[in-house]
């Protein structure tokens, strides 16, 4: 049948209408573990903001710092047949049952920022995020060097339980090992927060007096937190108490600068592009790396404010 110029135009419109509807957008869940750091800030608004360039239909969830309201975040995306997950573990332990829930549902999941510990690695696609034991060997090495290998050290950790708190402090300590008179005389954790930073340090001044040489911290926020601690102390951070931390957010690099940080390690957060091309290449059925990292650098007086100007966190 010889179709009319109005039919054609029909037939044209009505395939343009399929073509629209086939290419509905990606619908994705991801779980964040809260916005306790100016690094988790970044991360989140990287995610939230590729995903708008992409026209993703992007479900956030904050976990206000607790693993049961991520995982009834994960229990939500699961239910809305979203097309992949993407979570950042807040622990690393205690994810089996519902990941396994997602893959009875055909629904992959893209861990980022932290690993996590399971028998069943089929359970997840891939992992995406920094080398945190990597940062805590940089931490070390930078530490031994400036010290020529002497000092007491105070040590504030972050989330007991969490992935860059247990290789941070790992790592660190098997590079300190090399170097006997350079010993961690105490260390507790600060939750990855400034006010943990702050309350943490006050205890450690309080206990050792002036006996503290050094501070390592696991992120920039509990650092400039110890920052206060110390200044309200009568000390000059930088100067009294050496500052080692990792992050290296806007301000902790800003700290550097100012010299009231030493150095500061970066973990870069800017995740939303690399999540998102992997996610695609997942829901392709193309193969990806098992597990990759970003690159961080280190800053210090030699290069702090060089870098400053083009730090996008």
């Amino acid at each position: 049948m010889k179709l009319t110029p109005c039919l054609k135009a029909l037939a044209l419109l009505l395939g343009l209408a399929a073509t629209v509807a086939s290419a509905a957008p990606l619908k994705i869940g991801f779980a964040q573990t809260g916005a306790e750091s100016a690094w988790r800030t970044a991360n989140s608004e990287s995610m939230k903001a590729e995903a708008a360039k992409r026209g993703i239909d992007l479900k956030f969830s904050d976990g206000q710092g607790k693993q049961e309201n991520q995982i009834r975040a994960l229990r939500s995306f699961i239910a809305q047949k979203v097309d992949a997950i993407v979570l950042a573990p807040l622990v690393e332990t205690g994810w089996d049952p519902v990941l396994r829930d997602a893959k009875r549902a055909g629904i992959p999941v893209i861990i980022t920022d932290r690993s996590i510990a399971t028998t069943d690695e089929s359970l997840y696609a891939c992992f995406i995020g920094s080398d945190f034991l990597e940062e805590g060997r940089m931490a070390a090495e930078w530490l031994a060097k400036k010290t020529g290998g002497k000092g007491r050290i105070v040590e504030l950790q972050g989330t007991p339980g969490s992935a860059p708190a247990n290789d941070r402090r790992k790592a660190f300590a098997e590079g300190i090992a090399k170097h006997p008179d350079l010993k961690i005389i105490d260390s507790q954790s600060g939750d990855f927060r400034r006010t943990g930073g702050k309350e943490v340090m006050e205890a450690f001044i309080k206990k050792h007096g002036k006996n503290i040489d050094v501070l390592y911290a696991h992120n920039d926020d509990m650092a400039l937190g110890a920052v206060q601690a110390i200044e309200e102390a009568g000390m000059k951070p930088g100067v009294d108490i050496l500052i080692v931390s990792i992050d290296a957010v806007r301000e902790g690099v800003q700290a550097v600068v100012a010299g009231r940080i030493n150095c500061t390690v970066e973990c870069n957060p800017l995740f939303g592009p690399k999540v998102y091309d992997t996610v695609t290449k997942v829901l392709a059925g193309e193969k990806v790396p098992r597990k990759s990292y970003n690159k961080d650098e280190l800053f210090d007086a030699t290069n702090a404010a060089a870098a400053l100007p083009t730090r996008q966190y």
